[in-house]
């Protein structure tokens, strides 16, 4: 029996702040360019003020990719294009910078965190900060038994929050989250497919090397066996993740938990993410709000994942090949948005006050008596002109 209770993070987890967001929306609408002009980046640079509680919002300066790694048992069946076992090779390719994963984040800057919750190879062929908190090697074959102990999926569980709180504690201000993993997709969509009430032919995908129309056919069935196996443990999220799950997802499900408790934002990169994403919410119903959805993938898994969560995703370029690649074409969108929405001048104010003008009754005696003023000059010019053509006329009539 657990001595973890996922329901302290229904307490645990509040939405991002909704007066900040009214805020920012003000803010957005002094801008010069106008509301609706940046299209959806102006709701990235709302929903970033509100999680971070600040207006104008602050620049994403310090973001990170972290990614869960793990071999599953299912893969021995030939439901992934790449051989079982094989995902400490693609760790590896991560390390050394030759992944798409690895090429784009040297790109953009960004630091790589690899945390190995069950690779399938020796320990000592990885640097000790990935392996140093391995929970076992390789995950079992959850068509026939399940992924994990319970005690090794709270383990589990328990080091993707203490991740997530390292994470925060260090100052990282988002999160590109994604996974290293041969199989992984299967029991992903196991998960959607149980939690969604949908059956295995509809979340069944090609993965991230796209396999041929016999291994889906394989892998559809893996997913309608597990299915089976997974059903009866709904009520339990940390009991389904044991069974049908796998180390790396349960990680994953902890860390998308403690980074919504720490108001840490993360975006989703594929299926495993979205799959995880969806136990989470599961878990406390408001901790999605605290996630974007990086890409579509084009797993149709993750589109009814996304769906269910009502994210929609930034991207859409079926990047499948996993590792956060997708999620991180995504990162210089939210921090243009970011940027935007805090230095994009504002329109400069109108005044609003009148000028005072002369009280009525003041100006009124002003005018009257310059009016009188006036005349009494003119009825004196007038005596004088008269009084000298009268001077001039009698000049006129002497005799010389």
């Amino acid at each position: 029996m657990s001595s973890l209770n996922l329901d302290d993070f229904t307490d645990l987890i509040e939405r991002p702040d909704g007066g900040v967001r009214r805020d920012a929306e003000a803010r957005r609408e002094r801008q010069i360019v106008p509301p609706g002009a940046l299209g959806r980046l102006d709701d990235l640079g709302e929903w970033l003020a509100a999680a971070q509680g600040a207006v104008p919002v602050r620049p994403v300066e310090r973001p990170r990719v972290v990614l869960f790694a793990g071999d599953h048992g299912i893969a021995s069946l030939g439901v992934s294009g790449r051989p079982a076992g094989s995902a400490g090779e693609l760790v590896r390719s991560v390390l050394e910078g030759g992944s798409p994963a690895a090429v784009l984040a040297r790109r953009l800057g960004v630091p790589v965190r690899i945390v190995d919750m069950a690779l399938d190879c020796e320990p000592g062929s990885l640097p000790d900060a990935v392996v140093e908190h391995r929970v076992r090697r390789g995950s079992g074959r959850i068509d026939i038994e399940d992924a994990l102990t319970l005690e090794e999926a709270e383990a589990a569980f328990n080091t993707g929050v203490a991740i997530a709180n390292e994470e925060a504690d260090s100052g990282t201000d988002l999160v590109v989250l994604g996974d290293v993993s041969v199989g992984g997709t299967t029991p992903a969509s196991v998960l959607i497919a149980a939690l969604c009430g949908t059956d295995a032919s509809v979340v069944t995908g090609r993965g991230g090397l796209a396999i041929d129309d016999l291994a889906w056919m394989r892998k559809c069935a893996a997913i309608r066996d597990a299915l089976r196996r997974a059903r009866p443990v709904l009520g339990d999220q940390l009991q389904l993740l044991a069974t049908v799950g796998g180390a790396d997802l349960a990680a994953m499900t902890g860390f998308l938990l403690q980074s919504a408790v720490r108001k840490l934002p993360v975006i989703l990169d594929g299926v495993v993410a979205a799959a995880c994403a969806l136990v989470g919410q599961r878990v406390a119903f408001r901790a999605p709000d605290w996630w974007l959805a990086g890409q579509n993938s084009g797993e149709p898994g993750q589109a009814k994942a996304l769906d269910r969560m009502a994210l929609e995703p930034l991207l859409d370029h079926g990047v499948t090949v996993g590792e956060g690649a997708g999620a991180l074409l995504a990162l210089p969108l939210v921090q243009a948005a970011a940027a935007l929405a805090a230095e994009l001048p504002l329109r400069a104010e109108e005044l609003t006050e009148p000028e005072e003008a002369p009280e009525t009754v003041e100006t009124g005696e002003s005018v009257e008596t310059d009016g009188a003023v006036d005349a009494d000059e003119t009825v004196k010019a007038d005596e004088t002109v008269a009084a000298d053509t009268a001077v001039g006329a009698e000049e006129t009539k002497k005799p010389e």
